[in-house]
C-alpha cells in the first residue's frame, strides 16, 4: 500500500507579487487585458497552473490510495524553461493533451515531452528532483531518461515535420495539458482522470475547467484541439459553461499505440484532421 501523500508545492509568483490562477473563483480574466510584455505572459500562464496544482492537491485520488506525481513541482525547471521560451505571446490554436505520461511530461515537465524532442529540438533545460513518495518502477531522471514515450514521439515527429523548427511551431501553437498531474497504483499502472472514481473525477475537472478557460482568455486562443476524446470533451463543456462558445473544439485522434486506430499511419490521419478543421496553416511558416 502507498504511503499516504504530503502535500506538492509550487510557487511561481509574478515580480509583483500578483496570482492570476484563479483559485476557487468563478471570475475570469478578462481578454481585453492581455498583457503584452513576453515575459508577463509566460509568468501569468505560470501562475494560472501553480494555482491549478495548488487546487488539485488538496483532493484525494483513489481514497488517498494512488501515489500523485507532479510533474510541475519536481521538473519545474525544465518546464519554466519551457513556459519561458514558447508562451510569450497570444496563440490561435492551443494542443490540449489529457495528462502527464510517465515517459514523457513525467519525465521532462514539457506535454507529450518525449525526452529526445525536449532537449534536442525545444533545447530546453534544467534538472529534476524527486517526486513525493517516488514508485521504483517510475524513476524520474529527466532529459536522462532512456525510455521513449510513442505519444510524445508521433506527436513531436509529426509537429516536427509541418513547422520545421520550435520557432514557427509557436508562433501561432502552444501545447498544454488538461490536468498537470499524473497517477499510479501501487503496481505502477497508470491511473487516467476519466479512470478516477466518479465524485473524484468531477472534483478534478472542476479545478481543470477553470483552469483551462483562465489559459484560453490569458492566450487569446480562437481554436482548441483536444488531443484524443476526454480532452476534447473537458475543453467543449468548460468553454460552455463559462459563456466562450465563439471558440471552436475539434478532436485530433490521440497518437497511443494502445488505440488500434493510431497504429495505423497516425500521422497522416492527424494530418487530415488539422486539414479537415483548417488549423494545419497555422503549423506552418506561412502563416
Amino acid at each position: 500500500m502507498p504511503p499516504k501523500q504530503k502535500r506538492q508545492k509550487i510557487d511561481h509568483k509574478s515580480k509583483g507579487g500578483e496570482n492570476n490562477g484563479g483559485g476557487n473563483s468563478t471570475s475570469t480574466p478578462n481578454t481585453l487585458q492581455t498583457p503584452t510584455d513576453p515575459a508577463l505572459i509566460s509568468q501569468k500562464f505560470l501562475d494560472i497552473e501553480a494555482e491549478q496544482c495548488k487546487e488539485l492537491l488538496k483532493l484525494q485520488y483513489g481514497q488517498g490510495q494512488l501515489l500523485v506525481y507532479n510533474p510541475l513541482d519536481y521538473a519545474s525547471q525544465i518546464h519554466q524553461d519551457f513556459v519561458s521560451k514558447f508562451c510569450r505571446g497570444p496563440k490561435k490554436v492551443l494542443l490540449l493533451g489529457m495528462n502527464p505520461g510517465p515517459w514523457g511530461m513525467g519525465q521532462t515537465g514539457v506535454p507529450f515531452g518525449h525526452v529526445e524532442y525536449a532537449r534536442d529540438w525545444l533545447e530546453v533545460k534544467g534538472e529534476v528532483t524527486k517526486p513525493v513518495n517516488e514508485h521504483e518502477k517510475r524513476p524520474i531522471t529527466g532529459l536522462n531518461c532512456k525510455r521513449k514515450e510513442v505519444s510524445g514521439d508521433r506527436m513531436w515527429s509529426l509537429l516536427k515535420q509541418l513547422s520545421g523548427t520550435p520557432e514557427v511551431l509557436f508562433t501561432n501553437i502552444f501545447l498544454h495539458n488538461y490536468c498537470p498531474l499524473y497517477f499510479l497504483k501501487d503496481s505502477a499502472k497508470n491511473v487516467t482522470p476519466p479512470e478516477l472514481k466518479v465524485h473524484e473525477r468531477a472534483k478534478l475537472e472542476k479545478v481543470c475547467d477553470q483552469a483551462l478557460v483562465h489559459v484560453v482568455d490569458l492566450l487569446g486562443v480562437e481554436h482548441v484541439i483536444g488531443v484524443g476524446n476526454y480532452a476534447a470533451e473537458r475543453a467543449r463543456k468548460a468553454l460552455t459553461n463559462e459563456e466562450r462558445e465563439n471558440i471552436k473544439v475539434s478532436t485530433l485522434m490521440h497518437p497511443s499505440p494502445v488505440n488500434p486506430a493510431a497504429n495505423k499511419g497516425w500521422a497522416n490521419i492527424a494530418i487530415k484532421q488539422l486539414t479537415d478543421n483548417k488549423t494545419i496553416e497555422y503549423f506552418k511558416s506561412s502563416t
